[in-house]
């Protein structure tokens, strides 16, 4: 690991953390701005600065999209692991994403005749850009600690939380400005974020992060590997892969549900939603901001329950099945809401209560995965099969994100989407409620195979746990 610059402590932390928490928050700014007014934008009439395009056309693209967003990192990350560094890395794929924003917000009578052509350009840049940006920077946070830090889960606490800040006022922001100014404004203002978090890292690094991030990870590791080799897998690492294969399939029902947010769930914000208070329509993106903010707010509750139940704490693939369970619960609150606010087709309204309550189920359901995924491969994967796992179990997040896209491009047009909905909504529960009873069935099995990791634990104090629980964000990134 390289040295860090002896630049003092903040809040106890050294000082390159924070800088690492202000790029990640401004790119998540960023991001989350642009995806929040996505999908309204795509759908939206010709004559309000849209492209006019039919709910199933636009969900199916937002699911491609969100699909690559998964999928590039594998191939970023061996760039910056084999050639670039991470920081190198990072500053390109900011660039790319922030010229990925900014070309989607040139207005349309600019490239009269060829807005399609521009706006996919923008996308391509988005993903390449996230592609080099996303598997990078939180890595540099575990750099900045010493082995055996005992600080270093209360930095990771930290950095989520920047994540998770900058993912709740992203789409409150350009999802105002979009309101109010025009789609192209919305663009531009993730743009704006994008390049504030380059702007940082490209000003700071050096004097907070030294070396750090600035030679490929291969060329350091380059004199260990050589001495490695390479022996089959024994009983106990095969056991523990099936439980990663295992527990990544059932993780593209989890996701494919959750993912129904930034598309259908958009859509019927805005459509089907009363969203007047006191007099002000609160723009549909805004809707966007409420997992974010929830997981703020619930995950240190989330962690005191688990403390609290001490050695009573589900065990992994339970806990996988009570997030299943949270899952289905937020589709049952949709069903309730749309038979019990009465109207059909258009004139169908819901109230805004009923997104709140399944947006929190769903950041519920979210927080109850923590323990699982990221940490989940890191515990069980053989070292030499470690980058390849995590690949999969990312891989099968990306096929999630777009399942959710046709899944959700179902919901139709007109006075059929509202039945169309309830039909998605039935379904999608349905299916999460099966496989929470498949995976509760399956706990024991899988626990045997895990050969004591599920049991092994790090001394139970709130700050441990609460990075347990604030671990899903890493996904996000």
């Amino acid at each position: 690991m390289s040295s860090v610059p002896k630049t003092g402590d903040f809040l106890g932390h050294p000082k390159g953390l924070f800088l690492l928490f202000g790029t990640e928050m401004w790119e998540r700014f960023g991001y989350y701005g642009m995806r929040a007014i996505l999908v309204l934008y795509l759908v939206a009439l010709t004559q309000d600065g849209g492209f006019g395009w039919t709910n199933a056309d636009a969900l199916s693209l937002y699911g491609t999209f969100t699909m690559a967003v998964y999928v590039t990192p594998l191939l970023g990350g061996w760039l910056a692991d084999n050639v670039l560094g991470q920081r190198k890395a990072i500053i390109i794929g900011g660039f790319l994403m922030a010229a990925g924003h900014f070309i989607m917000g040139i207005p349309h009578s600019m490239v009269a005749g060829h807005e399609e052509n521009v706006f996919y350009l923008g996308l391509a840049l988005l993903c390449c850009g996230n592609g080099l940006f996303k598997p990078n920077i939180s890595t540099m946070v575990g750099d900045l600690y010493a082995d055996g830090d005992k600080r270093r889960d209360g930095a990771f606490t930290i950095f989520y939380m920047g994540i998770n800040l900058g993912g709740a006022l992203g789409p409150l922001v350009a999802g105002y400005i979009a309101s109010v100014a025009g789609w192209q404004a919305g663009f531009i203002t993730a743009g704006v974020g994008m390049i504030i978090s380059v702007i940082l890292q490209m000003t700071l690094s050096q004097k907070y992060l030294g070396d750090i991030g600035r030679v490929p990870a291969a060329k350091l590791s380059q004199a260990m590997s050589a001495s490695n080799t390479k022996e089959p897998l024994s009983k106990e690492e095969k056991d523990r892969i099936k439980v990663i294969f295992t527990m990544s399939v059932f993780s593209i029902i989890f996701w494919m549900g959750f993912e129904q947010a930034g598309g259908l769930m958009n859509i019927f914000a805005n459509d089907y939603t009363n969203r007047m208070l006191m007099g002000f329509e609160v723009p549909a993106s805004w809707f966007q901001s409420l997992n974010s903010i929830f997981i703020i707010v619930f995950a240190p509750i989330v962690a005191m329950i688990w403390l609290k139940l001490d050695k009573r704490e589900p065990n992994s693939p339970v806990k996988f099945a009570i997030a299943l369970i949270f899952l289905a619960l937020g589709f049952l609150t949709m069903m309730m809401a749309l038979i019990t606010e009465g109207g059909s087709g258009d004139s169908m309204q819901i109230s805004m209560m009923w997104l709140v309550l399944f947006y929190l189920f769903h950041t519920l359901g979210e927080l109850c995965l923590s323990p699982i995924g990221l940490s989940m491969v890191s515990k069980l994967a053989p070292l030499r099969l470690a980058s390849m796992l995590m690949g999969i179990w990312f891989l099968c997040t990306a096929v999630a994100n777009k399942i959710a896209g046709v899944v959700g491009s179902f919901i139709g047009e007109g006075e059929a989407a509202v039945e169309n909905a309830m039909g998605i909504f039935i379904g999608l529960g349905a299916t999460a409620l099966l496989s929470a009873a498949i995976m509760y069935f399956l706990s024991d099995k899988l626990v045997s195979w895990m050969h004591g990791a599920e049991g092994t634990h790090e001394p139970a104090t709130q700050e441990h746990v609460l990075t347990e629980e604030l671990e899903i964000s890493a996904a996000k990134q």
